[in-house]
Protein backbone atom coordinates (compact mmCIF):
# COMPACT_ATOMS: atom_id res chain seq x y z
CA UNK A 1 0.00 0.00 0.00
CA UNK A 2 2.88 2.28 0.27
CA UNK A 3 2.48 4.29 -3.19
CA UNK A 4 5.23 7.06 -2.43
CA UNK A 5 7.56 4.83 -1.44
CA UNK A 6 10.35 5.19 -4.29
CA UNK A 7 8.38 7.56 -5.92
CA UNK A 8 9.51 11.44 -6.37
CA UNK A 9 6.55 13.30 -5.17
CA UNK A 10 6.16 16.99 -6.36
CA UNK A 11 7.33 19.74 -4.05
CA UNK A 12 4.96 21.11 -1.38
CA UNK A 13 2.15 23.44 -2.20
CA UNK A 14 2.99 27.05 -2.64
CA UNK A 15 1.57 29.55 -1.67
CA UNK A 16 0.25 31.84 -4.51
CA UNK A 17 -1.49 30.70 -7.86
CA UNK A 18 -1.65 31.12 -11.51
CA UNK A 19 -1.60 34.63 -13.01
CA UNK A 20 -4.78 35.98 -13.60
CA UNK A 21 -4.24 36.13 -17.17
CA UNK A 22 -2.29 32.85 -17.87
CA UNK A 23 -2.57 32.79 -21.90
CA UNK A 24 -4.35 29.27 -21.24
CA UNK A 25 -7.12 30.43 -19.58
CA UNK A 26 -7.39 33.77 -21.38
CA UNK A 27 -7.67 31.44 -24.88
CA UNK A 28 -9.88 29.17 -23.40
CA UNK A 29 -12.76 32.03 -22.21
CA UNK A 30 -12.45 33.11 -25.73
CA UNK A 31 -12.70 29.92 -26.89
CA UNK A 32 -14.45 27.57 -24.64
CA UNK A 33 -18.12 27.66 -24.37
CA UNK A 34 -19.33 30.07 -21.25
CA UNK A 35 -20.86 26.59 -19.71
CA UNK A 36 -17.93 25.44 -18.36
CA UNK A 37 -17.14 26.32 -14.49
CA UNK A 38 -14.28 24.78 -12.65
CA UNK A 39 -11.45 27.34 -14.28
CA UNK A 40 -13.70 29.99 -12.89
CA UNK A 41 -13.54 28.77 -9.25
CA UNK A 42 -10.06 27.64 -10.26
CA UNK A 43 -7.97 29.85 -12.36
CA UNK A 44 -5.00 27.37 -13.26
CA UNK A 45 -4.01 25.96 -16.08
CA UNK A 46 -2.16 22.14 -15.13
CA UNK A 47 0.57 20.57 -16.50
CA UNK A 48 2.00 18.03 -14.37
CA UNK A 49 0.31 15.30 -11.86
CA UNK A 50 1.20 12.58 -9.13
CA UNK A 51 -0.34 10.92 -6.39
CA UNK A 52 -2.48 13.61 -4.48
CA UNK A 53 -0.06 16.31 -6.44
CA UNK A 54 -0.93 18.63 -9.46
CA UNK A 55 1.29 21.38 -10.32
CA UNK A 56 0.62 24.23 -12.96
CA UNK A 57 2.16 26.03 -15.62
CA UNK A 58 4.17 28.55 -13.14
CA UNK A 59 5.80 25.66 -11.45
CA UNK A 60 3.17 26.06 -8.05
CA UNK A 61 1.74 22.45 -6.47
CA UNK A 62 -1.55 21.63 -5.06
CA UNK A 63 -3.03 18.96 -3.01
CA UNK A 64 -5.74 17.75 -5.12
CA UNK A 65 -8.65 17.18 -3.07
CA UNK A 66 -10.86 17.50 -6.42
CA UNK A 67 -9.63 14.56 -7.87
CA UNK A 68 -11.35 14.73 -11.07
CA UNK A 69 -14.80 14.96 -8.90
CA UNK A 70 -13.92 11.48 -7.60
CA UNK A 71 -13.02 9.76 -10.07
CA UNK A 72 -9.29 9.26 -9.46
CA UNK A 73 -9.43 6.54 -6.73
CA UNK A 74 -5.39 6.38 -6.76
CA UNK A 75 -4.86 9.75 -7.38
CA UNK A 76 -2.91 11.24 -10.88
CA UNK A 77 -0.75 9.05 -12.49
CA UNK A 78 -0.50 5.90 -10.23
CA UNK A 79 2.22 3.39 -11.09
CA UNK A 80 -0.60 0.47 -11.20
CA UNK A 81 -3.01 2.04 -13.15
CA UNK A 82 0.00 3.60 -16.06
CA UNK A 83 1.58 0.33 -15.90
CA UNK A 84 -1.90 -1.78 -17.24
CA UNK A 85 -2.59 1.43 -20.21
CA UNK A 86 1.24 0.68 -21.25
CA UNK A 87 0.36 -2.83 -21.49
CA UNK A 88 -2.70 -2.65 -23.48
CA UNK A 89 -0.93 -0.17 -26.52
CA UNK A 90 1.60 -2.32 -26.32
CA UNK A 91 -0.38 -5.48 -26.82
CA UNK A 92 -1.79 -4.33 -29.98
CA UNK A 93 -5.30 -4.60 -28.76
CA UNK A 94 -7.70 -2.94 -30.17
CA UNK A 95 -8.44 0.72 -28.59
CA UNK A 96 -12.09 0.52 -29.29
CA UNK A 97 -14.13 -2.36 -29.99
CA UNK A 98 -18.08 -1.17 -29.49
CA UNK A 99 -19.17 -4.78 -27.22
CA UNK A 100 -17.05 -7.22 -28.81
CA UNK A 101 -15.46 -9.23 -26.90
CA UNK A 102 -11.34 -8.96 -25.36
CA UNK A 103 -9.30 -10.10 -23.23
CA UNK A 104 -9.09 -6.91 -21.50
CA UNK A 105 -13.07 -6.85 -21.60
CA UNK A 106 -13.13 -10.08 -19.85
CA UNK A 107 -10.76 -8.84 -17.65
CA UNK A 108 -12.62 -6.45 -16.82
CA UNK A 109 -15.83 -7.67 -16.13
CA UNK A 110 -14.42 -10.50 -13.92
CA UNK A 111 -12.24 -8.44 -11.80
CA UNK A 112 -15.37 -6.23 -11.29
CA UNK A 113 -17.36 -9.05 -10.62
CA UNK A 114 -15.18 -11.23 -7.80
CA UNK A 115 -16.01 -7.62 -5.78
CA UNK A 116 -19.33 -6.93 -6.25
CA UNK A 117 -22.14 -6.74 -3.29
CA UNK A 118 -22.67 -10.69 -3.31
CA UNK A 119 -26.50 -10.74 -4.60
CA UNK A 120 -25.42 -9.25 -7.95
CA UNK A 121 -22.23 -11.27 -8.75
CA UNK A 122 -24.80 -13.35 -10.86
CA UNK A 123 -26.60 -10.53 -12.05
CA UNK A 124 -25.54 -8.76 -15.95
CA UNK A 125 -23.47 -5.63 -17.04
CA UNK A 126 -24.44 -3.25 -19.42
CA UNK A 127 -21.00 -1.17 -20.79
CA UNK A 128 -22.74 2.01 -21.23
CA UNK A 129 -21.54 5.44 -23.30
CA UNK A 130 -18.12 6.64 -21.11
CA UNK A 131 -20.23 9.00 -18.59
CA UNK A 132 -22.31 8.22 -15.39
CA UNK A 133 -25.39 10.26 -16.77
CA UNK A 134 -25.31 7.82 -19.62
CA UNK A 135 -25.65 5.26 -16.75
CA UNK A 136 -28.28 6.47 -15.49
CA UNK A 137 -30.07 6.63 -18.73
CA UNK A 138 -29.85 2.99 -19.03
CA UNK A 139 -30.88 2.12 -15.54
CA UNK A 140 -33.95 3.89 -15.82
CA UNK A 141 -34.91 2.71 -19.41
CA UNK A 142 -34.44 -1.01 -17.91
CA UNK A 143 -36.62 -0.29 -14.95
CA UNK A 144 -39.12 0.82 -17.22
CA UNK A 145 -38.66 -2.32 -19.54
CA UNK A 146 -38.55 -4.91 -17.04
CA UNK A 147 -41.77 -3.39 -15.04
CA UNK A 148 -44.13 -1.65 -17.76
CA UNK A 149 -44.19 1.49 -15.77
CA UNK A 150 -43.07 4.79 -16.43
CA UNK A 151 -42.77 6.75 -13.14
CA UNK A 152 -39.75 7.36 -11.25
CA UNK A 153 -38.76 8.72 -7.73
CA UNK A 154 -35.67 10.87 -6.65
CA UNK A 155 -34.89 12.75 -3.68
CA UNK A 156 -34.25 16.25 -3.38
CA UNK A 157 -31.13 17.16 -3.18
CA UNK A 158 -29.82 14.67 -5.75
CA UNK A 159 -27.48 14.61 -8.52
CA UNK A 160 -27.58 11.89 -11.62
CA UNK A 161 -25.95 14.07 -14.26
CA UNK A 162 -26.28 16.63 -16.77
CA UNK A 163 -28.74 15.24 -19.70
CA UNK A 164 -32.31 15.94 -20.42
CA UNK A 165 -33.25 12.78 -18.86
CA UNK A 166 -31.07 12.70 -15.65
CA UNK A 167 -31.56 16.47 -15.03
CA UNK A 168 -35.17 15.30 -14.21
CA UNK A 169 -33.90 13.22 -11.69
CA UNK A 170 -31.71 15.82 -10.59
CA UNK A 171 -32.66 17.92 -7.42
CA UNK A 172 -31.34 21.23 -8.13
CA UNK A 173 -34.22 23.67 -9.91
CA UNK A 174 -31.41 25.98 -10.69
CA UNK A 175 -30.13 23.77 -13.99
CA UNK A 176 -33.37 23.03 -14.97
CA UNK A 177 -36.04 25.82 -14.95
CA UNK A 178 -34.56 27.47 -18.05
CA UNK A 179 -34.88 23.88 -19.81
CA UNK A 180 -39.03 23.25 -19.82
CA UNK A 181 -39.95 19.91 -20.02
CA UNK A 182 -37.63 16.83 -19.17
CA UNK A 183 -38.29 13.81 -18.73
CA UNK A 184 -41.86 12.96 -17.74
CA UNK A 185 -43.60 11.17 -14.98
CA UNK A 186 -40.71 11.60 -12.06
CA UNK A 187 -41.35 12.88 -8.46
CA UNK A 188 -38.96 14.26 -6.03
CA UNK A 189 -39.59 13.26 -2.07
CA UNK A 190 -37.50 14.40 0.45
CA UNK A 191 -33.94 13.13 1.71
CA UNK A 192 -33.13 12.86 5.07
CA UNK A 193 -30.41 14.90 6.11
CA UNK A 194 -29.30 15.80 9.34
CA UNK A 195 -28.44 19.40 9.36
CA UNK A 196 -31.45 21.35 7.84
CA UNK A 197 -34.03 19.08 7.32
CA UNK A 198 -36.82 19.06 4.98
CA UNK A 199 -38.86 17.83 8.39
CA UNK A 200 -37.38 20.64 10.78
CA UNK A 201 -36.39 18.90 14.04
CA UNK A 202 -38.45 16.27 13.57
CA UNK A 203 -36.77 12.53 12.82
CA UNK A 204 -35.74 13.16 9.37
CA UNK A 205 -35.39 9.54 8.95
CA UNK A 206 -38.13 8.11 10.23
CA UNK A 207 -40.02 10.64 8.35
CA UNK A 208 -38.36 10.54 5.38
CA UNK A 209 -38.94 7.16 5.27
CA UNK A 210 -42.46 7.15 5.78
CA UNK A 211 -43.18 9.41 2.99
CA UNK A 212 -41.59 7.13 0.41
CA UNK A 213 -44.11 4.32 1.99
CA UNK A 214 -46.78 6.52 1.37
CA UNK A 215 -45.73 7.44 -2.29
CA UNK A 216 -45.38 3.90 -3.05
CA UNK A 217 -48.46 2.70 -1.08
CA UNK A 218 -50.94 4.73 -0.13
CA UNK A 219 -53.74 5.20 -3.10
CA UNK A 220 -54.53 8.38 -2.11
CA UNK A 221 -50.64 9.83 -2.95
CA UNK A 222 -51.46 10.90 -6.38
CA UNK A 223 -48.26 8.76 -7.48
CA UNK A 224 -48.77 6.22 -10.10
CA UNK A 225 -46.51 2.94 -9.28
CA UNK A 226 -43.37 3.84 -10.56
CA UNK A 227 -40.89 1.82 -12.23
CA UNK A 228 -38.03 3.06 -10.30
CA UNK A 229 -36.53 4.66 -6.89
CA UNK A 230 -33.25 6.13 -7.88
CA UNK A 231 -31.31 7.27 -4.92
CA UNK A 232 -27.52 8.32 -4.12
CA UNK A 233 -26.37 6.71 -0.30
CA UNK A 234 -24.15 9.64 0.24
CA UNK A 235 -25.73 12.89 -1.52
CA UNK A 236 -22.28 14.31 -3.10
CA UNK A 237 -23.21 17.90 -5.39
CA UNK A 238 -26.44 18.02 -2.96
CA UNK A 239 -24.31 19.21 0.13
CA UNK A 240 -22.34 15.33 1.25
CA UNK A 241 -25.58 14.00 3.03
CA UNK A 242 -25.34 10.18 3.70
CA UNK A 243 -28.47 8.37 3.80
CA UNK A 244 -28.98 6.59 7.81
CA UNK A 245 -29.45 2.98 7.51
CA UNK A 246 -33.13 3.21 8.77
CA UNK A 247 -33.96 5.10 5.93
CA UNK A 248 -32.15 2.87 3.46
CA UNK A 249 -33.92 -0.31 5.23
CA UNK A 250 -37.22 1.36 4.71
CA UNK A 251 -36.49 2.38 0.76
CA UNK A 252 -35.68 -1.10 0.09
CA UNK A 253 -38.48 -3.06 2.17
CA UNK A 254 -41.20 -0.05 0.48
CA UNK A 255 -39.86 -0.68 -2.83
CA UNK A 256 -39.95 -3.95 -2.92
CA UNK A 257 -43.52 -4.63 -1.73
CA UNK A 258 -44.35 -2.27 -4.49
CA UNK A 259 -42.63 -4.06 -6.98
CA UNK A 260 -40.87 -1.28 -8.16
CA UNK A 261 -36.98 -1.20 -9.05
CA UNK A 262 -34.61 0.51 -6.57
CA UNK A 263 -31.23 1.83 -8.60
CA UNK A 264 -28.34 3.04 -6.13
CA UNK A 265 -26.63 5.59 -7.99
CA UNK A 266 -22.60 4.78 -6.85
CA UNK A 267 -20.68 7.31 -9.70
CA UNK A 268 -19.38 9.05 -6.74
CA UNK A 269 -19.40 6.38 -3.64
CA UNK A 270 -18.44 3.27 -5.72
CA UNK A 271 -15.23 1.70 -5.14
CA UNK A 272 -13.94 2.43 -1.80
CA UNK A 273 -14.82 6.09 -1.89
CA UNK A 274 -16.95 6.00 1.77
CA UNK A 275 -14.73 4.05 3.17
CA UNK A 276 -16.43 0.92 1.95
CA UNK A 277 -16.39 -0.78 -1.11
CA UNK A 278 -19.63 0.01 -2.06
CA UNK A 279 -21.39 2.24 0.21
CA UNK A 280 -25.19 0.95 -0.48
CA UNK A 281 -24.25 -1.93 0.88
CA UNK A 282 -22.82 -0.61 3.94
CA UNK A 283 -26.32 1.07 4.62
CA UNK A 284 -28.49 -1.71 3.77
CA UNK A 285 -29.59 0.02 -0.13
CA UNK A 286 -29.65 -3.73 -1.37
CA UNK A 287 -29.95 -2.50 -5.02
CA UNK A 288 -31.66 -4.11 -8.12
CA UNK A 289 -29.43 -1.85 -10.43
CA UNK A 290 -25.95 -0.47 -9.13
CA UNK A 291 -24.78 2.50 -11.55
CA UNK A 292 -20.83 3.02 -11.56
CA UNK A 293 -18.65 5.24 -13.68
CA UNK A 294 -15.62 7.84 -12.26
CA UNK A 295 -13.45 5.40 -9.96
CA UNK A 296 -14.28 1.92 -11.76
CA UNK A 297 -12.69 3.47 -14.75
CA UNK A 298 -9.25 4.46 -13.17
CA UNK A 299 -9.37 7.87 -14.24
CA UNK A 300 -10.66 7.09 -17.50
CA UNK A 301 -14.00 7.65 -19.18
CA UNK A 302 -15.90 4.05 -18.27
CA UNK A 303 -19.57 3.59 -17.37
CA UNK A 304 -21.86 0.77 -16.84
CA UNK A 305 -24.46 -0.61 -14.88
CA UNK A 306 -24.95 -4.18 -13.28
CA UNK A 307 -28.41 -5.58 -11.97
CA UNK A 308 -30.08 -8.75 -11.33
CA UNK A 309 -30.37 -10.94 -14.01
CA UNK A 310 -34.67 -11.13 -13.84
CA UNK A 311 -34.13 -8.02 -14.82
CA UNK A 312 -32.21 -8.79 -18.07
CA UNK A 313 -35.83 -8.80 -20.51
CA UNK A 314 -33.73 -6.08 -22.82
CA UNK A 315 -33.77 -6.99 -27.08
CA UNK A 316 -30.60 -6.28 -28.56
CA UNK A 317 -28.95 -3.07 -29.12
CA UNK A 318 -31.84 -1.67 -26.89
CA UNK A 319 -29.01 0.63 -25.18
CA UNK A 320 -25.99 1.25 -27.17
CA UNK A 321 -23.09 3.44 -27.62
CA UNK A 322 -20.05 4.12 -29.76
CA UNK A 323 -17.31 4.24 -26.61
CA UNK A 324 -18.71 0.71 -24.82
CA UNK A 325 -15.50 -0.92 -25.21
CA UNK A 326 -12.61 1.29 -24.73
CA UNK A 327 -9.40 -1.33 -24.48
CA UNK A 328 -7.65 1.69 -22.62
CA UNK A 329 -10.53 2.46 -19.81
CA UNK A 330 -11.06 -1.03 -19.10
CA UNK A 331 -7.11 -1.99 -18.42
CA UNK A 332 -7.24 1.09 -16.38
CA UNK A 333 -10.56 0.13 -14.20
CA UNK A 334 -9.54 -3.73 -13.77
CA UNK A 335 -6.03 -2.33 -12.22
CA UNK A 336 -7.49 0.45 -10.29
CA UNK A 337 -10.64 -2.36 -8.80
CA UNK A 338 -7.88 -4.89 -8.05
CA UNK A 339 -5.35 -2.42 -6.07
CA UNK A 340 -8.03 -0.64 -4.61
CA UNK A 341 -9.69 -4.10 -2.94
CA UNK A 342 -6.16 -5.92 -2.33
CA UNK A 343 -3.69 -3.51 -1.11
CA UNK A 344 -6.25 -1.97 1.32
CA UNK A 345 -7.07 1.59 0.19
CA UNK A 346 -10.62 0.85 1.17
CA UNK A 347 -9.96 0.63 5.16
CA UNK A 348 -7.22 3.48 4.49
CA UNK A 349 -9.77 5.33 3.17
CA UNK A 350 -11.94 4.81 6.03
CA UNK A 351 -9.03 5.80 8.57
CA UNK A 352 -7.55 8.81 7.02
CA UNK A 353 -11.68 9.88 6.31
CA UNK A 354 -12.02 9.48 10.06
CA UNK A 355 -8.55 12.18 10.74
CA UNK A 356 -9.99 14.12 7.63
CA UNK A 357 -13.35 14.75 9.69
CA UNK A 358 -11.71 14.65 13.16
CA UNK A 359 -9.51 17.51 11.93
CA UNK A 360 -12.78 19.75 10.66
CA UNK A 361 -14.41 19.03 13.36
CA UNK A 362 -11.60 20.56 15.77
CA UNK A 363 -11.52 23.16 13.32
CA UNK A 364 -15.65 23.69 13.77
CA UNK A 365 -15.09 24.02 17.52
CA UNK A 366 -13.21 27.34 17.43
CA UNK A 367 -15.52 29.09 14.44
CA UNK A 368 -19.64 28.68 14.66
CA UNK A 369 -19.30 29.87 10.83
CA UNK A 370 -18.67 25.83 10.66
CA UNK A 371 -22.27 24.86 10.86
CA UNK A 372 -22.18 21.09 9.96
CA UNK A 373 -19.19 18.58 9.49
CA UNK A 374 -20.66 15.37 8.02
CA UNK A 375 -19.63 12.57 5.35
CA UNK A 376 -18.32 9.19 5.04
CA UNK A 377 -15.13 8.08 4.08
CA UNK A 378 -12.66 10.14 2.29
CA UNK A 379 -16.47 12.04 1.00
CA UNK A 380 -16.68 14.88 3.24
CA UNK A 381 -18.29 18.64 3.38
CA UNK A 382 -18.46 21.19 5.78
CA UNK A 383 -21.16 23.70 5.97
CA UNK A 384 -20.63 27.50 6.70
CA UNK A 385 -23.19 29.38 7.65
CA UNK A 386 -24.09 32.74 8.49
CA UNK A 387 -24.41 32.25 12.56
CA UNK A 388 -26.24 35.91 12.69
CA UNK A 389 -28.77 34.40 10.45
CA UNK A 390 -31.19 31.51 12.22
CA UNK A 391 -33.98 30.13 9.89
CA UNK A 392 -37.70 29.12 11.37
CA UNK A 393 -35.96 25.82 12.82
CA UNK A 394 -33.09 27.35 14.94
CA UNK A 395 -30.03 26.69 12.26
CA UNK A 396 -27.80 29.18 10.93
CA UNK A 397 -28.77 30.05 7.42
CA UNK A 398 -25.97 28.75 4.74
CA UNK A 399 -23.50 31.08 3.37
CA UNK A 400 -22.38 30.56 -0.13
CA UNK A 401 -20.21 33.74 -0.08
CA UNK A 402 -17.78 32.36 2.68
CA UNK A 403 -17.29 28.86 1.00
CA UNK A 404 -16.65 30.34 -2.26
CA UNK A 405 -14.12 32.53 -0.29
CA UNK A 406 -12.40 29.94 2.06
CA UNK A 407 -12.33 27.83 -1.60
CA UNK A 408 -10.03 30.81 -2.83
CA UNK A 409 -8.29 31.14 0.07
CA UNK A 410 -7.46 27.38 0.28
CA UNK A 411 -6.30 27.80 -3.67
CA UNK A 412 -3.94 30.50 -2.66
CA UNK A 413 -2.71 28.12 0.37
CA UNK A 414 -1.80 24.96 -2.28
CA UNK A 415 -5.18 22.57 -1.55
CA UNK A 416 -8.07 22.22 -4.42
CA UNK A 417 -11.69 21.63 -3.12
CA UNK A 418 -14.59 21.85 -4.41
CA UNK A 419 -18.09 23.61 -3.18
CA UNK A 420 -21.94 22.09 -2.93
CA UNK A 421 -25.03 21.89 -1.24
CA UNK A 422 -27.64 24.73 -0.94
CA UNK A 423 -26.02 28.50 -2.30
CA UNK A 424 -22.94 26.47 -2.88
CA UNK A 425 -22.11 26.68 0.80
CA UNK A 426 -20.63 23.20 1.29
CA UNK A 427 -16.85 22.97 1.23
CA UNK A 428 -16.25 19.60 -0.49
CA UNK A 429 -13.33 17.21 0.53
CA UNK A 430 -12.75 14.21 -2.24
CA UNK A 431 -8.94 13.38 -2.48
CA UNK A 432 -8.03 10.39 -3.49
CA UNK A 433 -8.15 7.60 -1.66
CA UNK A 434 -3.96 7.11 -1.48
CA UNK A 435 -3.88 10.37 0.15
CA UNK A 436 -1.61 10.41 3.65
CA UNK A 437 -2.28 11.05 7.00
CA UNK A 438 0.31 14.12 6.73
CA UNK A 439 -1.26 15.51 3.35
CA UNK A 440 -5.23 15.53 5.55
CA UNK A 441 -3.04 17.35 8.36
CA UNK A 442 -2.00 19.79 5.28
CA UNK A 443 -5.75 19.90 4.05
CA UNK A 444 -7.29 20.48 7.81
CA UNK A 445 -4.24 23.42 8.26
CA UNK A 446 -5.64 25.10 5.09
CA UNK A 447 -9.13 24.76 5.49
CA UNK A 448 -8.85 26.65 8.93
CA UNK A 449 -6.10 29.59 7.84
CA UNK A 450 -8.75 29.81 4.84
CA UNK A 451 -11.37 30.75 7.37
CA UNK A 452 -9.67 32.73 9.63
CA UNK A 453 -8.12 34.92 6.29
CA UNK A 454 -11.68 35.37 5.45
CA UNK A 455 -12.93 36.62 8.49
CA UNK A 456 -13.17 40.39 7.97
CA UNK A 457 -13.54 40.13 4.09
CA UNK A 458 -15.97 42.90 2.98
CA UNK A 459 -18.65 41.04 0.90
Amino acid sequence: MAYHEGVKLADPPATGTTEPHDELLERQRRRESSARSYPRRLPIALVEARGCTVRDRQGNAYLDCLAGAGALALGHNHPVVVQAIRDALDSGAPLSTLDLPTPVRDGFVTQLFEVLPQHLRDGRILFCGPSGADAVEAAVKLARTSTGRSGVLAFGGAYHGMTQGTLALTGRRSAKEPLGTLLPDVHHLPFPTAFRSPFGLHDAAGMAGRVVEWALADDLSGIAAPAAVIAEPVQGEGGVHPMPAAFAGTVRRATRAAGTVLIADEVQTGLGRTGDLWASEAVGLEADVLVLSKAIGGGLPLAVIVHRGALDGWQPGAHAGTFRGSTLALAAGAATIREVTTAGWVEHARDVGRRLTEGLLAVASDDPRVGHVRGRGLMVGAELVDPEVIDADGVPVPDGWLAGRVQREMLHRGVIVEVGGTHDAVVRFLPPLIITAAEVDRVVDAFGAALRASRDEPR
